[in-house]
């Protein structure tokens, strides 16, 4: 049928444009969405993919773990300046991730097909308990970015130090292999 092609064409160029303020896939390991980043000296936004992992879980209540995810540039160099943002999302409402106050921000240039990665460091809360936030999905954003991008939480509650503050931190990026 000719409206076929006409269609799967129309939608193809609407998720192009849309790719360009940051795709809205979700999922773990290998992803290839797109993310729009600071731009560097070639004036272009980054066209990021995004894979998930390692993780380390924290296997208890109380304990810590690890969330690294790795950006790869599918386009032309460009620069990542600062910290993403991260939201952890849940049935009954959100948390934003406060930055790694320990951690300083330098810009980093990704050539085409470099590599950067951030980390989520967190402490698993108690299944079900008054102060964990059962995370269903992270939503992260780049700077200069919209904050979008997205990826399923599999790795326990996440306990709260208040009412809308998680036990977490979201590293600077960094180099892969850093």
């Amino acid at each position: 049928m000719r409206a076929v092609p006409i269609t799967v064409t129309a939608l193809a160029a609407a998720l192009l444009l849309t790719a360009c303020g940051g795709g809205d896939d979700s999922g773990s390991g290998t992803d290839e969405s797109k993310a729009s980043g600071s731009t560097g000296s070639t004036g272009s936004a980054c066209d990021l993919g995004q894979e998930v992992g390692p993780v380390n879980a924290a296997p208890a209540a109380g304990d810590s773990g690890n969330v690294t995810v790795t950006l790869t540039n599918k386009g032309a160099e460009c620069t990542l300046d600062g910290f993403p943002t991260v939201e952890l999302t849940a049935d009954g409402g959100s948390a934003t991730v406060p930055k790694d106050e320990a951690a300083e921000a330098q810009a980093l240039t990704l050539p085409a097909q470099g590599t950067a990665t951030f980390t989520i460091t967190y402490v698993r809360g108690e299944d079900g308990g008054d102060k964990s936030l059962a995370v269903k999905t992270v939503k992260y954003g780049l700077p200069g970015g919209s904050a979008d991008l997205s990826f399923p939480w599999s790795y326990g509650d996440v306990a709260l130090k208040s009412e809308k503050v998680p036990d977490a931190t979201v590293s600077a990026f960094q180099q892969a292999g850093d």
